[in-house]
């Protein structure tokens, strides 16, 4: 697998990418909607709010952790996961900033 080119942009560029990539994915938004519902750490019923396999949601859970926008705490045999208020917060604000560069024409 190649690795991704990033001379040449921002570091902003580089974060909104990240983010993006990472909520790329509908099992992605369903696992993030599903914890800032539960405005907590959850453990196994994400496999069961989500209509994939557990192995499969792991993979998507990895992917979120790897963007930093969930974080998992291990207790025992089971991962507990919740969203990571900081790195939410930031995304938030970078995803925000790409979308106000651009201002929609009137009248078209």
């Amino acid at each position: 697998m190649g690795v991704t080119k990033t001379d040449g942009f921002t570091p902003t560029q580089v974060n909104q990418a990240n983010y993006a990539k990472a909520l790329g994915h509908p099992a992605r938004i369903a696992i993030l909607h599903h914890l800032a519902q539960k405005k907590s750490c959850v453990c196994g019923d994400i496999v069961n709010e989500i209509p994939l396999s557990q192995s499969t949601v792991s993979q998507h859970l990895k992917e979120l952790k790897k963007a930093g926008l969930i974080k998992g705490n291990i207790d025992g045999p089971s991962v507990c996961y919740c969203i990571d208020d900081r790195v939410w917060n930031r995304a938030k604000r970078v995803m925000g900033d790409l979308f106000a560069l651009y201002t929609p024409q009137t009248g078209f």
